[in-house]
């Protein structure tokens, strides 16, 4: 019998701890701006990729393991492993696709200045380490705190996840507060 490993979900281009950590140095630290205006609609997201597959399904696909998909792209089969609380799902309606920077977050930290046309292009980011295949628990529980005031239950994966964090923000040149920045540069001392 051969057993197929279940995926652990692994976004793109997560940086190494020592390019996150000079990448945290160069972020500005700023207070949090304010919530006026903000919206999630403000933030187009999943969005059509290719053929009928959107954002959401994309990232669905890439992080699980033995994913099958209908004609929408809708995935049909599979199982997924957050790495987030090392919950197994096999249903894809049970797994969330995390911001690992959360849309409230980044409008707190910049994004409200954004054009609508930026914000969209953040919240559908294929290409930076910003999106992954959660549980739906261990995303509502975080909802849009910052690593300040919330991490990962599973220990060993806050260094991926701060690396992760920090990559995103310098991507996008994101601010952080100083709460987050101490918390951030806390984590990547231990990586």
């Amino acid at each position: 019998m051969i057993s197929t490993p279940i995926a652990s979900a692994t976004p793109p281009a997560i940086p190494s701890a020592a390019t996150a950590r000079s990448e945290l140095d160069q972020l500005t630290i700023a207070p949090e701006g304010s919530m006026t205006g903000y919206s999630r609609a403000e933030f187009p997201h999943w969005i059509t990729q290719f053929g009928a597959c959107d954002t959401r399904e994309t990232v669905l696909k890439r992080d699980g393991t033995g994913v099958s998909v209908g004609t929408d792209c809708y995935p049909t089969a599979g199982s997924w492993r957050s790495p987030y609380d090392g919950v197994t799902l096999a249903a894809a309606a049970d797994v969330d696709v995390d911001h690992i920077v959360p849309l409230a977050e980044a409008w707190r930290s910049g994004a409200a200045e954004w054009t609508t046309a930026r914000r969209q292009s953040f919240a559908n980011d294929l290409t930076h380490a910003q999106l992954i295949a959660v549980s739906a628990s261990s995303n509502r529980s975080k909802g849009d705190q910052d690593p300040s005031t919330w991490l990962p239950p599973v220990s060993s994966y806050r260094c991926t996840y701060a690396r992760m964090w920090v990559g995103s923000k310098f991507a996008w040149d994101l601010t952080l507060q100083q709460s987050e920045y101490d918390r951030l540069s806390s984590i990547l001392d231990g990586c």
